[in-house]
Formats: C-alpha cells, structure tokens, sequence
C-alpha cells in the first residue's frame, strides 16, 4: 500500500447518508448535508476503504497518492 491516500468525494453523487461519518468519523464530516473528507490526503487507515465501500452510492473514492492506483471501492 502507498504511504498516502488521497479521498475524494463526489458530491453530485454523495445522498449524504452519513455511512461513511459512522464507518470514519476521525476521516469524514457532513458539510451542509453532504460528505466532505477531514482531509485530502491521508495516512492509510482501514476504516477508510470500509467506508468507501459501504457508501451506498459508491460517492467516495480513495487512491494511492503516489501512484493514483484507486483503493476503493473495488472496481
């Protein structure tokens, strides 16, 4: 695994379920009903993909950020 990650978060795609809140708090927030990585890049955390993959409209992707390699979700 890449020593960073980088979150995304489509917003025209997020329905602001807060999964991903619940699944990562200390990685994610709802900004104005919508979710909103704390911060871009990250150090790796398992929680992360979790929440990715529990999105239930797959909004969130994460990615190694040296290489771009998408982490999640599986593809």
């Amino acid at each position: 695994m890449s020593e960073q990650w980088r979150i995304s978060v489509e917003r025209e795609t997020c329905i602001g379920s807060g999964m991903c809140t619940g699944t990562a708090a200390a990685h994610f927030t709802l900004v104005d009903g919508y979710s909103s990585p704390v911060a871009e890049l990250t150090d790796p955390d398992e929680s992360i993909i979790d929440a990715a993959e529990s999105c239930p409209v797959e909004a969130i992707l994460v990615r190694a950020a040296d290489s771009g390699e998408i982490l999640a979700p599986e593809q």
